[in-house]
């Protein structure tokens, strides 16, 4: 058994897509597949298994060939609840998670955030990247939705959204978390309205 056998990965494509005009962010078409196809087909090399976070349009995410999984929680209530679902449904010890609107997302995300996970005994890794700030001073950017979460932290995640928290960090005070600094911040981008949708199109 490989690293990579103790990992499902989990693309997160539960959201309302709000800002982009609430359509879902998942299936938009990018470079000649929908988003999440792209997202997929970079975390499959970096992980043992696969699925999906979904809320609507189950039926077509269905038709991608890895499991659908909507949230256990009902409204729509953003990326913790797609992950606690991840969480809790996965059959591996390790859960990753990327969103379904970052087709750029680094080849070695994963290994990364696993190296960094085991060798602090952490419960969940994320990645972060180092950005200008509004001043032109570079600033630590945390990316929580692209994480590595050890799915027997799932009480500790449960409790927190049972309180009403729903803050990606809010439950980070009750878990142990070690932080990767990724040098491509550009990898991290996310597609979040049409306009970018289309200023992206082109490779």
């Amino acid at each position: 058994m490989t690293a990579l056998d103790d990992i499902t990965g989990l693309v997160l494509a539960g959201g309302r897509g709000t800002r982009m005009g609430h359509v879902d962010k998942g299936l938009q078409a990018f470079r000649g597949a929908a988003m999440a196809r792209h997202v997929l087909r970079r975390l499959a090399p970096q992980v043992g298994a696969l699925a999906i976070n979904a809320n609507r349009n189950l039926d077509v995410y269905a038709g991608f060939g890895v499991p659908v999984w909507p949230d256990q929680l009902s409204g729509f209530e953003g990326p913790l609840a797609g992950l606690a679902t991840g969480m809790a449904r996965c059959a591996t010890p390790l859960l990753a998670t990327a969103p379904c609107d970052s087709p750029f997302l680094p080849p070695d995300l994963v290994a990364r955030l696993h190296q960094a996970l085991t060798a602090g005994g952490a419960d969940l890794a994320l990645a972060e990247t180092e950005e200008p700030g509004a001043d032109g001073a570079p600033r630590i950017q945390p990316q929580p939705v692209f994480a590595l979460v050890r799915a027997a932290a799932l009480p500790h995640l449960a409790a927190y959204l049972a309180g009403g928290g729903r803050r990606m960090d809010g439950w980070y005070a009750a878990i142990t978390v070690a932080r990767v600094r990724f040098d491509d911040a550009s990898a991290f981008r996310n597609i979040n309205t049409l306009d970018e949708l289309r200023q992206c199109e082109p490779e």
